[in-house]
């Protein structure tokens, strides 16, 4: 990973590189598929509703709130199946 950098163009292009390469590499140790986070994280990220508020974006707290929504819907079908 480390020649990666070289390819960056400029000391600020590496920075960027860097902070990338962190977030997947953390995508990677939380088992959160990089595909699944880059689509919603970068859908998410145009939203206003998100402004501010990155760190919600970040691979730990992005799973957990999929856990969440994940399990939300497990309940409600569960309470449709008991009906």
């Amino acid at each position: 990973m480390r020649k990666n950098a070289l390819l960056a163009g400029s000391d600020a292009g590496a920075e960027r590189l860097a902070v990338v390469l962190t977030v997947l590499n953390n995508c990677w140790l939380q088992g959160v598929s990089t595909f699944d986070y880059l689509r919603d994280v970068l859908a998410k990220l145009s939203d206003t509703r998100f402004k501010g508020r990155l760190e919600d974006l970040l691979p730990h707290a992005w799973l957990a709130d999929q856990q969440r929504q994940k399990d939300g819907q497990n309940t409600a079908a569960t309470a449709v199946a008991a009906e």
